[in-house]
């Protein structure tokens, strides 16, 4: 960030409540052109509600205190740029003037309110927001309506180079990997041109090649384009790694600013296996033999999503997939749950003393099995007109006397990290009042609270900072252990792996390349392991 840069966004004494809860009190600083400012802070510290303040989000408008852009506004056509004393227009050319605009107190139909929410991108987590019936690149195209065709197809190429999407230029939205899905999100809203960029958790469900990808690439666009921006994680390193500044936010109040460097190593956590929470695994449950699952495309010839996997996960057992955005992990998870069928070898899961095939179809088939799955998804969800506790119970069908089924739900809470104060607080909350980290928990609550002997986790991490991440390691340690549960985990999260598995394999281009504990595998891990092949291609 230059010396010599403006003042850009200067937040006021910035407060929220929901529902009566503060969740942010009395935030103010400064923002400057060309400034990388990250956010940090435990899940449900009031990160995502800023964000969404800055935004402009009707729902987050503040109860208190300003929000004001200093931007460079153009008479002439109404455009604004960055604050720069005596520029002159970029899109007519005319001469401009520094205006002062105080967001929230302008009428929603004010030009000036509509052009500036025009040149703030945001970047929502867990929100693959894509056309899904569109191309890769068409998505990329959408943001750039105004630009000559030629002008676009350079655009966009450029930007999926920039975030490591060329080899998947023509794909479908919608059979993209949740990386993959990200990190087109990512194009797209560069192709904006902001002058803001908000980046919520833009690398919280990637393994950290890919994430290393995403974070060179918001560095290179905010260098390139001189846009400020403000980045929330969860990962120490990614705020240190991207921002010039940083604040660490916890219950809604600034508890310190300073350096990246000064702040993450106060916030940073270290994890360790806990201890007294070890079992004795059992004879296998699952079992994948020789496993396929190929697709087929015109244009693209055969996709080896899963290509001829073999291993047993043994009953108790916590047992952990692991490689790269696109490698084949929740496919092959997806066809252990049913989901998915093979299209070669053998999925089993044995229930009782009889293994049941998750390919046949039906009550009889993998009917008999699914009952006795619990499945969160990567992409999860909870029913947002209903409350916490409505979520934990009736709408999973519980049926339970009232009384019971609020202890139950208060037990699976605590379970999953949540204190008594803030299951106090949560408990007759609706998700929209909870940070996207609470909501997560939540939906971890939900599959637990249906007591099922297999658990299969997809990113379950991915948006929880490292002390609730710690938390959420101990229920499952602690679950295995009291519910004698059987774990299957689809992570990039190798502190949580480290911190849960026993033994993990570590696919590539749809096939397993090592197996054995978290410890000797990661430490076996080269470069050639995490290079690209996200799902072989061969012609047809």
């Amino acid at each position: 960030m230059a010396e010599s840069a403006e003042v850009f966004i200067v937040l006021d004494k910035v407060s929220k409540s929901f529902n009566g809860n503060l969740v942010l009190k009395d935030i103010s600083t400064k923002v400057h052109t060309g400034e990388v400012l990250g956010l940090i802070g435990k899940s449900g510290s009031g990160k995502s509600v800023l964000i969404n303040a800055l935004r402009g989000n009707r729902e987050y408008k503040p109860d208190s205190g300003r929000i004001i852009y200093r931007v460079n506004h153009c008479a002439s056509c109404g455009w604004i740029d960055m604050p720069s004393p005596g520029a002159v227009c970029s899109k007519c050319g005319k001469p401009t003037k520094i205006m002062e605009v105080d967001f929230w107190a302008l009428d929603e139909r004010d030009p000036v309110r509509t052009v500036m929410r025009g040149r703030i991108a945001i970047m929502l987590q867990r929100t693959f927001a894509l056309f899904g019936d569109l191309s890769v690149i068409e998505n990329v195209f959408e943001p750039m309506k105004e630009k000559s065709d030629e002008k676009k197809v350079e655009r966009a190429i450029r930007l999926l180079e920039m975030v490591n999407m060329t080899h998947r230029t023509m794909h479908i939205a919608r059979d993209l990997s949740g990386g993959e899905k990200q990190r087109t999100v990512l194009a797209r809203q560069l192709a904006r041109d902001p002058l803001l960029f908000l980046a919520d958790e833009p690398t919280g469900t990637l393994d950290p090649e890919t994430a290393d990808i995403v974070h060179k690439a918001l560095i290179k666009a905010a260098k390139d384009t001189g846009m400020s921006m403000i980045v929330t994680s969860h990962w120490p390193k990614a705020i240190a790694l991207l921002s010039h500044r940083a604040i660490w936010l916890e219950d809604g109040v600034i508890k310190a600013e300073g350096t990246p460097e000064e702040i993450t190593k106060a916030f940073d956590v270290i994890y360790e296996k806990e201890k007294g929470l070890e079992v004795q695994v059992g004879q296998p449950v699952i079992r994948v033999a020789g496993a396929k699952k190929y697709y087929y495309s015109i244009v693209r010839g055969v996709v080896k999503a899963v290509d001829d996997v073999t291993f047993d996960v043994n009953d108790k057992e916590i047992f952990g997939l692991i490689g790269l955005s696109g490698a084949g992990k929740t496919t092959l998870s997806r066809m252990i749950s049913g989901i998915t069928p093979t299209t070669h070898g053998d999925v089993l899961v044995r229930i009782g003393e009889e293994w049941i095939n998750m390919s046949d179809m039906g009550e009889e088939g993998r009917g008999r099995a699914t009952q006795y799955i619990g499945i969160m998804h990567q992409e999860n969800a909870l029913y947002p007109f209903n409350t916490v506790l409505q979520n934990l119970t009736v709408c999973l069908g519980m049926k339970l006397p009232q009384e019971l089924a609020k202890m139950k739900a208060i037990q699976v809470m605590r379970g999953v990290g949540f204190t008594p104060k803030e299951v106090d607080r949560i408990l007759y909350a609706y998700p929209d009042a909870l940070s996207v980290g609470e909501r997560q928990r939540i939906s971890l609550a939900r599959t637990m609270i249906i007591e099922p002997r297999f658990v299969i986790l997809d990113e379950p991490t991915g948006t929880m900072d490292p002390i609730t991440r710690q938390a959420v390691a101990k229920s499952v340690l602690h679950a295995r252990k009291e519910l004698n549960e059987t774990f299957l985990i689809v992570s990039h999260d190798m502190d949580f792996i480290l911190a849960t598995c026993d033994r993990v394999a570590l696919m590539k281009g749809g096939k397993v390349v090592a197996m054995g504990t978290p410890k000797d595998v990661l430490a076996g891990m080269t470069q050639n392991d995490l290079d690209g092949d996200e799902g072989k291609v061969c012609e047809v």
